[in-house]
């Protein structure tokens, strides 16, 4: 017997999963309306409480707080210049390693794939990472943040994969022309396998930008540290004082440590969301990459 519909079609099995997604919808997106809220009333108004759903005096005084630090403008440059680097690097030899393992006639390529893959679920653990990073003289270097995520063993099995689905006449006409394996490569390969590059670009992208433990681990140098560090340490309360206290004029008598927080939380956050929804496709489509054969 079936479920019994109401007059637009609808069972009450929709209804209800419908009330579902829109009750876990709002306890997600809430927390982050409430931030942003806050951090546009007047700080002093806010120490009040009570504000919910709208500001109850308008203020950008926090924002003009956060953005006459100079460290935050500093913090902004450095993860904009790791993440276009680190990405590039990144995607660069990630596909080269992938373009050979795709390649059936690569000698040992199946304990090639077997040590890969048991790095994916086991690791040396901080301590021993640590020690490693400072013996190659990584330590408060830019290079910290490129050289040791420049290959993912993930991200491999997902361009070897779409590597292997390439047609196999573009190689052979590109051999009877005289090209080698890195010409191959440059020239044939990567031109036609844009969107895996684009999807494997986006997952290092985001994750260059959302990293704030590399920079809180490996940088002592306050010049080095990305955004997301800086954030870290400000909502810890080991910088919105100073930030504070370092605003000029009449910003100064008009912000709060707390009020600092909530506009360097919504400053460093706002790019990668506003981002991400135009992002999103390029994410799915890469899991489906990874996940069908050749």
């Amino acid at each position: 017997m079936g479920l019994k519909r109401s007059r637009n079609g609808a069972t009450a099995f929709d209804i209800a999963n419908y009330a579902l997604m829109a009750f876990i919808c709002f306890i997600t997106l809430y927390p982050v309306w409430y931030v942003v809220v806050n951090s546009l009333n007047d700080s002093m108004d806010a120490m009040r409480g009570g504000i919910y759903w709208w500001p109850r005096q308008f203020s950008l005084d926090s924002y003009a707080a956060v953005f006459l630090n100079g460290g935050i403008r500093t913090a902004f440059a450095v993860t904009i210049a790791k993440t276009i680097v680190g990405t590039a690097v990144s995607v660069f030899f990630t596909a080269m390693v992938a373009y050979s393992f795709s390649r059936r006639d690569l000698v040992g390529r199946r304990s090639y794939m077997t040590f890969g893959m048991i790095t994916m679920f086991f690791g040396g653990g901080l301590i021993p990472t640590y020690l490693l990073i400072r013996n190659i003289g990584l330590l408060d270097h830019f290079l910290v943040y490129v050289i040791p995520a420049m290959f993912s063993f993930f991200n491999l099995i997902i361009m070897a994969t779409f590597f292997k689905e390439l047609p196999e006449a573009l190689e052979e006409a590109a051999r009877i022309d005289g090209a080698n394996d890195l010409l191959l490569f440059v020239r044939i390969v990567l031109p036609v396998s844009m969107p895996v590059i684009a999807t494997i670009a986006l997952y290092n992208g985001v994750g260059q930008w959302n990293d704030y433990f590399t920079g809180m681990i490996y940088i002592n140098n306050p010049e080095l540290q990305p955004i997301q560090t800086y954030l870290y340490r400000v909502i810890a309360g080991s910088g919105s004082n100073q930030m504070a206290a370092s605003a000029a004029g009449v910003v100064a008598q008009t912000v709060t440590s707390q009020s600092i927080k909530l506009a360097t939380m919504v400053v460093t956050t706002l790019p990668i969301v506003l981002a991400y929804p135009f992002l999103q496709k390029y994410f799915v489509k890469g899991l489906m990459i990874g996940s069908i054969k050749g």
